[in-house]
């Protein structure tokens, strides 16, 4: 496998939590051949649903299994700048950051690479919010979630080589 350059956002001063490759593909582009710009915020959720896996040992619970869901996170705000086309058959690789913790919210950078050329196809950011889905409220972060949430995965560990 090919060895993907490290570039780092400007300005990152933040701790790289996860490395998430995935392949582009045939349903990820739209007719004019590029991956469609809707698809970019399944790329980010992809990536985050893993980082939480890894850190928390997270899984979603459907609104449909009834009963009390408790605390879990809500999307807030996703922002994304596109500087670069990804084709069908691209491996792509999302590098994923925290950038900040607030009372209750977290914010996470995101950069997705072209594994092959190490091309930067696009910048992102999401907000999101610890929830509790019962009362339909947002809960603070206590100091246990917030160490937790600032502890990098194996990936982002480990040399880019062996990804």
């Amino acid at each position: 496998m090919s060895r993907v350059p490290d570039p780092e956002p400007a300005g990152r001063a933040m701790p790289l939590l996860l490395r998430h490759r995935l392949s582009v593909r045939f349903r990820d582009c739209d007719p004019l051949g590029h991956v469609n710009n809707a698809v970019y915020l399944t790329y980010l959720e992809q990536a985050r649903f893993n980082l939480w896996r890894e850190q928390l040992g997270y899984i979603a619970t459907s609104a449909s299994a009834g009963g009390a869901r408790g605390l879990g996170f809500i999307l807030a705000r996703v922002e994304c700048d596109f500087t670069a086309q990804a084709r069908y058959g691209d491996e792509l690789e999302v590098r994923l950051s925290l950038a900040g913790l607030g009372r209750s919210s977290f914010t996470y950078a995101y950069e997705i690479v072209e594994v092959v050329s190490g091309r930067r196809v696009a910048l992102a950011k999401t907000v999101i919010v610890r929830f509790d889905y019962d009362s339909q409220a947002s809960v603070p972060l206590d100091e246990s979630l917030r160490q937790r949430l600032a502890t990098p995965t194996a990936s982002a560990l480990a040399p880019l080589d062996s990804l």
